[in-house]
């Protein structure tokens, strides 16, 4: 058997997605609970949060626990060590670039530029989609993503509150040239929810990357995988003033599923049964 599709078999299970749940009651240990709330595409739904209940072009999104942190490096390490296949020097590079893990002391040693505490970067979707599976867990649908990243610190839909829309434009204006380690360890922005730093700090993958793409030519657009998709800073409103929802937009349609990036993270979801 030809050995890339030998490593196609081995890491098939990752995409056979079964999205974990939890009895309603329970709050897993650092997750947040999210309600049941509405979310509107900026384009449109996707084929995984497209539901029989959609109200007035928005997708009613069920209640859900979403990590109130980022996974960071010392989560991640210990993904590896526990998964020798995800580390730095074994993972194929059809489910990981040339840079995954790439500013990394080694395999099993983050080193100096990727502190415990700080949010694990040059993780390709395969590798967040394996590390939340690891845990039980799941990436967060551009759904679920985009419906906690509403929240600003006071109003569950912030999207109507001119401080949050300002704070929001001030992040996507800055350039990122103060380091993700000293970045990460003066940001503390908690949302209504108690989840942490959705905004500002690193994008963060959801396990539909790539919903909207789209080239115009049918015969190619048949045969895109529409389930996948990355999200991160969200106001959430299909709206043509809305400049960060584009700004989201055109860096999700930048990405393919083994593309690593130093500023793209993750979080892992499970939804309530």
């Amino acid at each position: 058997m030809d050995s890339k599709l030998k490593t196609c078999l081995r890491f098939a299970a990752i995409l056979c997605v079964v999205v974990p749940a939890v009895q309603a009651g329970s709050l897993p240990p650092g997750m947040a609970h999210i309600p049941d709330g509405l979310y509107r595409p900026l384009y449109q739904a996707s084929e995984a949060d497209r539901a029989t209940n959609a109200v007035d072009a928005a997708v009613v999104v069920p209640s859900f626990f979403l990590d109130r942190k980022a996974v960071t490096n010392a989560d991640y390490l210990d993904f590896v060590q526990e998964r020798p296949k995800w580390k730095r020097s074994l993972a194929p590079e059809l489910f990981a670039d040339e840079n995954y893990l790439a500013h990394w002391s080694d395999d099993e040693r983050p080193g100096e530029l990727a502190p415990a505490d700080v949010p694990v970067v040059n993780v390709s979707w395969f590798a967040a989609m394996a590390y939340c599976r690891a845990n039980g867990k799941s990436l967060p649908t551009v759904a679920q993503w985009e419906r906690a990243g509403a929240a600003s610190d006071r109003l569950e839909y912030a999207i109507d509150d001119p401080e949050f829309s300002r704070r929001i434009l001030q992040w996507y204006a800055s350039p990122a040239d103060r380091p993700l380690i000293e970045r990460a360890r003066q940001a503390d922005y908690s949302n209504l929810f108690g989840v942490e730093n959705m905004h500002g700090l690193i994008w963060e993958w959801t396990r539909d990357f790539n919903t909207a793409l789209v080239t115009g030519e049918s015969r190619g657009d048949s045969g895109l995988q529409r389930q996948l998709f990355c999200g991160s800073g969200s106001i959430g409103a299909a709206d043509p003033r809305d400049y960060p929802s584009f700004m989201r937009y055109a860096f999700r349609s930048s990405l393919e599923g083994h593309y690593t990036v130093g500023s793209l993270g993750f979080r892992c979801a499970l939804r309530v049964n």
